[in-house]
């Protein structure tokens, strides 16, 4: 799960293997598998780093 930033400042968390797009229209909106719209702070290239990160950790942790 990677943490992210709601409009409101409030975290929460996202599986990222769950969402099926993003969109930058000027603010962040994260469309999850369910159909639920997540609006976040961070930028898209952010979250995508923020989801290449996680998946490093979780594959370097697996593998060993």
């Amino acid at each position: 799960m990677i943490r992210l930033t709601r409009l409101g400042g409030q975290s929460l968390y996202v599986n990222s293997e769950l969402i099926e797009f993003m969109e930058a229209t000027p603010d962040t909106i994260i469309v999850m598998m369910s159909g639920k719209r997540v609006i976040v702070m961070e930028q898209t290239a952010e979250v995508v780093k923020r989801i290449v990160e996680y998946r490093r950790r979780t594959v370097l942790v697996d593998a060993s």
